[in-house]
């Protein structure tokens, strides 16, 4: 029976390669954004209430559209709300 053993220094540097693998992977994670999102996480994207989200797309400061009864926003209108741009 053969037994291999682990330092210390073996097992630390296990350790570093296995937390810098899991916050690249974590990063890459959030710097993927879908490009619709649904009314729910338009609010919590803005701190937003429904009525609010409602009014922005009634009067046509966010357009929304309309999939299967879900109401989807595209990522890119949002943003550009944010900054001032109003898409029409």
């Amino acid at each position: 029976m053969i037994v291999n053993l682990i330092t210390k220094e073996e097992l630390q540097q296990f350790k570093k390669e296995l937390l810098t693998e899991l916050a690249e992977l974590i990063k890459s994670k959030e710097t993927v954004t879908p490009k619709w999102l649904k009314s729910y996480q338009v609010r919590e994207l803005l701190g937003i209430s429904r009525g609010t989200l409602q009014h922005l797309t009634d009067k046509g400061t966010l357009k929304a559209t309309l999939v299967g009864g879900l109401l989807f926003y595209e990522y890119d209108d949002i943003v550009k709300l944010m900054r001032g741009g109003k898409k029409k």
